[in-house]
């Protein structure tokens, strides 16, 4: 959500420095941008590694849940 927020404010910032002729603030726009970016990509990389993980989770408990009843029965 956050990056969303810096590709937007970034934009905005942007269009400023151009409407300006603010060539400082453009260029800050654009970094704003590009952090935001980055920042989308990390979470859908974090979002995706917890995934996996709680996948590997339950699988895990699957197979001690099968291993406990093969012993006990």
């Amino acid at each position: 959500m956050k990056g969303s927020a810096d590709v937007l404010k970034g934009r905005v910032e942007e269009a400023a420095g151009a409407l300006a002729n603010n060539d400082r603030l453009r260029s800050k726009g654009r970094t704003d941008q590009a952090v935001g970016h980055v920042k989308q990509v990390a979470e859908t990389g974090v979002q995706k590694a917890k995934d996996v993980a709680r996948k590997t989770v339950d699988e895990a408990k699957d197979v001690a849940k099968k291993i406990v009843d093969k012993v006990k029965g």
